[in-house]
């Protein structure tokens, strides 16, 4: 047993210091949202949805539209909004348009399977039940980053 510990033990810190090495950091950004977005422009998606999310012309309001402004001044970046329907959003965070999307979508929502869902958040205000946000998969950096940002905000 000894003896198969350090044969697996060399490979893998071999491995570790190989990624060390490469800057590779966990989480990670294949498609480098995060750092794209701080100090530019968070691409937001709006789907109209009662006080969470109000739409009156290219105006977007409600209090996640607000949660997506704070976000977007604590990276020192400025949003530009794309209001469409849900299915629109999500095929805009699919080709890269946009960097999430908001609406009244819950954790229960059919898109999970195209695109990435945060945490759900219930005490958003407006909110009757718990409240997700869509985003581009894969970009676990910028998922931490939005779920770091809203467990500050709203989060019990």
């Amino acid at each position: 047993m000894d003896r198969w510990r350090r044969a697996c033990f060399v490979p893998l810190l071999a491995i570790a210091l190989c990624l060390a090495g490469c800057g590779l950091t966990v989480p990670s950004d294949p498609l480098g949202t995060l750092d794209r977005v701080r100090g530019g422009v968070l691409h937001a998606g709006a789907s109209a949805s009662g006080e969470l999310v109000t739409v009156d012309g290219s105006e977007v309001g409600g209090s996640l539209a607000e949660l997506v402004e704070g976000l977007a001044e604590s990276l020192d970046a400025r949003v530009e909004w794309t209001v469409g329907s849900e299915e629109d959003l999500v095929d805009d965070l699919e080709t890269g348009d946009i960097d999430l999307a908001i609406g009244g979508m819950t954790d229960a929502t059919p898109w999970s399977a195209r695109v990435a869902v945060t945490r759900a958040y219930d005490t958003i205000p407006g909110a009757r039940g718990p409240v997700v946000l869509l985003l581009p998969l894969g970009e676990n950096g910028w998922q931490a980053a939005i779920e770091g940002y809203l467990d500050k905000e709203v989060a019990p």
